[in-house]
């Protein structure tokens, strides 16, 4: 069962690396309807190109087909995650979507038909390595339980409090930009970490208290509320930054926070040993310096920079 898991986890992978590029490209490709009907007095494409996402503007991107094709592919990564989920441990499942930095990586470098510098396959690689150790690592002493209604709801809360957090961090910073697309994409990552835990707890209560039962119609509601909020901010991740940061968080908070979460409600870290914690770590800190580096060496962090100096110099 776990080497089948394994395997849908790398379909969703691809499904979701594609996704991301298509709904980056339908993100900062789609006009603002400001630009387009002129309604407003700021109507010229630089001055709107440091909003935030509006209602019109957002709307305006979803009936693009290459957001709907994403959008698709998404939900097909979500569907095929979710059967892994019943089939194996948080810990085994969730950080094998790692492969989809790589993939988004080499997507888009194709797209915009560019090799993709030193640095970005730097952060890609201490991403991968980083997570493929933090599967390792764990995946010998996973043992899962079924926590009470009680625990499932205290952490569901302190999870969307960090969301929270998170997405108002982001939020509050106007235009484009990595910290601005790393806090958001975060944000996104931990509401995902949520539903992957929420899915896999729903499972296991399935199994010893029946479908109906309250805590799984209590862990599918909450499921539905996590992944409505990611599925919000991750457009205003996409708008923020390049898809290779967005997709690079989701590979290593996503797997880092349903982790944490199967440890503390399902006991699936009650048999590891303290060196193994300190392995898992050290894993988890490589994989985050990886997606710094991503974020700093990427085209799009350069050319931000670049712009900003250039701003600098001319008004000095």
């Amino acid at each position: 069962m776990t080497i089948l898991a394994i395997g849908l986890t790398l379909v969703g992978a691809v499904c979701f690396a594609v996704a991301s590029v298509l709904q980056h490209h339908a993100v900062t490709t789609t006009e603002h309807p400001d630009v387009l009907d002129g309604t407003r007095g700021a109507t010229r494409p630089g001055e709107l190109a440091g909003r935030n996402l509006s209602t019109r503007h957002l709307l305006a991107i979803v009936r693009r087909r290459r957001w709907l094709q994403g959008a698709g592919l998404a939900g097909i990564g979500s569907l095929v995650n979710g059967f892994a989920l019943l089939l194996a441990p948080l810990r085994v499942v969730q950080p094998v979507g790692v492969l989809a930095v790589p993939l988004a990586v080499l997507l888009s470098a194709a797209r915009a038909r560019r090799r993709p510098s030193r640095g970005v396959l730097l952060g890609a690689a201490l991403t991968v390595g980083g997570v493929v150790v933090f599967v390792v690592a764990s995946a010998g002493s996973a043992t899962t339980h079924t926590p009470t209604a009680a625990a499932t709801l205290v952490a569901g809360l302190v999870v969307m409090g960090l969301v929270a957090v998170l997405a108002v961090a982001g939020l509050s910073r106007s235009g484009q930009g990595p910290l601005r697309c790393l806090a958001l994409a975060s944000a996104v990552a931990v509401a995902y970490g949520l539903l992957s835990a929420l899915v896999r707890v729903a499972a296991q209560a399935a199994a010893d208290t029946g479908i109906l039962s309250p805590l799984v119609l209590g862990c599918a509601a909450g499921a539905l509320v996590a992944f409505a909020v990611g599925a919000w901010l991750v457009q205003h991740a996409y708008h923020a930054g390049a898809p290779e940061i967005v997709i690079a968080c989701l590979t290593v908070v996503d797997p880092i926070v349903a982790v944490l979460l199967g440890a503390v409600l399902l006991g699936e870290g009650s048999s590891t040993p303290v060196t193994a914690w300190v392995i898992l770590g050290a894993a988890a800190l490589t994989a985050t310096v990886g997606v710094l580096t991503l974020a700093h060496h990427h085209p799009d962090a350069v050319a931000a920079r670049a712009e900003r100096e250039d701003t600098l110099a001319v008004g000095a």
